[in-house]
Formats: C-alpha cells, structure tokens, sequence
C-alpha cells in the first residue's frame, strides 16, 4: 500500500454511530448506510480518481440519544483526538486528500472543527459529505414530515429496508412529528435558528417511517451513491 498511495490518492474515511433509532431501526443504522453508500460509490469512481476506502468508524458523537440504552457515544474531545489521529496518519502516507463520509448528523459540527485542525497541522485537504444532507442541517426529508425527518424517519427507514430489511421491524414503526415546530419560520430544525435538544425532548426518534417503502429505500441509495460519486470526482481535481 505504501507504494500505491501517491499525491492524488483520495482516502475516504466513513463515520456512523452506535445509537438508538426509535423502537423499529438498529443501533447501527447510520454507520451501516454510510459505509454500504461508500463502498458502491468508492467501486464506481475508485479506480478512475485513486480513491481509497477506510474501514468505517462506528463509535462517534451521539450524546443526544445517550439516555437510550445501547447508545455508545464519545465525548466531544475524544471524537477530535480520533479524528485527528486518522488526520496525522493519512499525512505520513503520500496522500493529500482526506474525505469523511459521515452518516450521523450529531457528528457534523464536531467533523468540521476537526477538519480544519487536520488542514492546520497536517497540511492535508479535508472534506466532509453525507449520504444526503441532514434536514435539521438544511437537507430534505418526506413531505409527510414537514422537513422534520431527522431521524429514524421516512428516508433512514426506507434505506434500511433496501439495505437490510432482517433488521426493521416495521410493525413498531409510528409515526412522531413535531407538529408544533411547523408553524415556527425561524426556530425548527432547518430553520436559521439552532437549539439545544435530545432525542428524548421529542420521544426519541423523530420522523415518519411508517410511509417508508423499499423501493423509496432503493432509489434513495442509488442516489446517494451517485451524489457522492461525482463529489469524489469534483474532489479530485480540488485545489487550494
């Protein structure tokens, strides 16, 4: 691998998370989407941009579903210390590129601080993308949830039915919208004003997945994948 790596080698990292997802998704939903979306994209453009896969990190910022049990989260600083030292690994490699591929939205804020220490320290060229944008980050979700589907919801749902129905249990599956943020143009998720929440301020998950459909699932992830493979290609001729 030593000799392969060169300069325009581009490492994708995938970041997920080990929490609770409502009463009929696994504790691993997102680090499995994020790491099934980046593998089918990784084998579509890989060889053509030199781009290279990493295992994928489960264990990340999960705080706000940490009442749940079976939630695994790090602090805020560990997370920093981890990916940082990916960060100082990859800079011993020849590679200059260094994409995380994040999967979990609570993992956001704490990624781009930490790819800006990463481009500070280690002189590499750092990236952040999603399977889709989150909706509480500005992204869309179903029209059945107002944009509220932030997780555990319609999309999420869909996806692991595409990628691993044996693990839904849609006859758990209920339906639970904020309703009273609707109203709200400024303080909601997606609005332009953020607020301090967890998980249990809303009954845990967040969303509609009782209109998800394995079809929705499949075209959700072909999507992504294509998404996130013409990003790669953009990547790969990104210079500062």
């Amino acid at each position: 691998m030593a000799t392969r790596i060169v300069e325009d080698s581009i490492i994708v990292q995938p970041l997920g998370a080990i929490e609770q997802h409502g009463p009929h998704l696994p504790l691993n939903t997102d680090v499995l989407i994020a790491n099934a979306v980046a593998t089918a994209a990784v084998e579509q453009v890989g060889e053509e941009i030199d781009a290279w896969l990493l295992p994928p990190l489960a264990y990340t910022r999960s705080n706000e579903h940490a009442w749940a049990p079976g939630t695994i989260s790090l602090r805020a600083t560990t997370l920093l210390a981890v990916l940082d030292d990916i960060g100082r690994s990859i800079a011993a490699t020849s590679a200059r590129k260094l994409v995380f591929f994040n999967g979990h939205g609570g993992n956001s804020a704490v990624v781009n601080v930490a790819n800006r220490e990463i481009r500070l320290q280690n002189g590499l060229l750092t990236f952040l993308a999603h399977p889709s944008l989150p909706p509480d980050q500005g992204g869309a979700s179903a029209d059945e949830e107002s944009g509220m589907g932030i997780h555990a919801g319609a999309d999420e749902t869909s996806l692991m039915l595409h990628l691993a129905a044996n693990l839904v249990d849609m006859s758990a599956a209920m339906r639970n919208v904020p309703e009273w943020l609707d109203g709200n143009e400024h303080v909601r998720f997606g609005g332009p004003v953020t607020f301090g929440w967890t998980s249990d301020d809303f009954g845990g998950h967040i969303g509609d997945p009782t209109v998800a459909t394995v079809e929705r699932g499949q075209q959700l992830f072909e999507a992504a994948v294509e998404r996130f493979g013409a990003a790669l290609r953009e990547i790969s001729t990104f210079e500062l």
